[in-house]
């Protein structure tokens, strides 16, 4: 797999700056994106304090894992992991206040933690994401595996900015209200890709559901994302939920 696939599979989901969401607009949802994001758990996000995951990435030859602490309602992120020499680093940071943080956190951690976290809550995204036109296409053949799906199409404006504008993703979500498999096609300029996983062994963590593991492929190669540590804070405790 070429860098550029890599690093397509690590930032996939850099869109735009996101720091906590706000009302959405009157802007329209189908009524399965809206039922997806409920069985996600987003009706409980306000009761969110913090929520914690480590992020792993295993493609031909690159694995990696970063580690997260995000307090939504605050902004406030904590990275661990390393640097792009591989040393350690520990990071805590306001997403309010990123002018004032060195050119690491601004070039490197931020986008990655924006990736990261777009990944862990996606279907809420779906939600907040007023920009993105969302489309409800039926039932449709599963892009992996066998059956079919409810195909939700996601496809952000090309002047919307961040990372890859004119992105499309595709949604694929069972009777259960969950997803089963989704598809990425970068947008914009830059050069096509493909990304297209599955999303299986489903926890709880606290009030939101989480899909643990997506495997599939990016760009013809073998791609595997997981999360680990998985837990969350809910108001009122000081006790992290582990997911479960």
């Amino acid at each position: 797999m070429t860098n550029s696939a890599r690093n397509l599979a690590i930032r996939v989901l850099t869109l735009a700056t996101f720091l906590f969401p706000v009302a959405l607009s009157a802007q329209q949802r189908p009524a399965i994106a809206e039922e997806t994001a409920k069985e996600f758990g987003i009706d409980s996000f306000n009761q969110i304090e913090a929520i914690r995951w480590t992020f792993n990435l295993q493609l031909p030859g690159l694995n990696l894992s970063r580690s997260w602490v995000w307090e939504p309602k605050t902004g406030q992120v904590t990275y661990e992991g390393k640097d792009k020499d591989g040393k350690p680093v520990k990071v805590t940071y306001l997403r309010s206040q990123l002018s004032s943080q060195p050119a690491n956190v601004k070039d490197d951690i931020e986008p990655n933690f924006n990736n990261d976290q777009y990944w862990i809550v996606f279907p809420f995204h779906v939600i907040w994401d007023t920009s993105a036109d969302v489309t409800d296409k039926g039932m449709q053949k599963l892009p992996l595996g066998k059956g079919t799906a409810n195909q939700v199409v996601v496809k952000y404006p090309a002047e919307a900015g961040g990372y890859t504008p004119g992105d499309t993703w595709e949604l694929f979500i069972g009777a259960d209200k969950r997803v089963k498999e989704f598809v990425y096609r970068r947008g914009g300029s830059k050069k096509p890709s493909l990304v297209i996983a599955a999303w299986s062994d489903y926890k709880k963590a606290g009030p939101l559901l989480v899909a643990m593991d997506h495997r599939g492929n990016a760009d013809g190669g073998a791609f595997r994302l997981y999360f680990s540590n998985v837990a969350v804070k809910v108001t009122g405790s000081n006790a992290w939920q582990e997911a479960k």
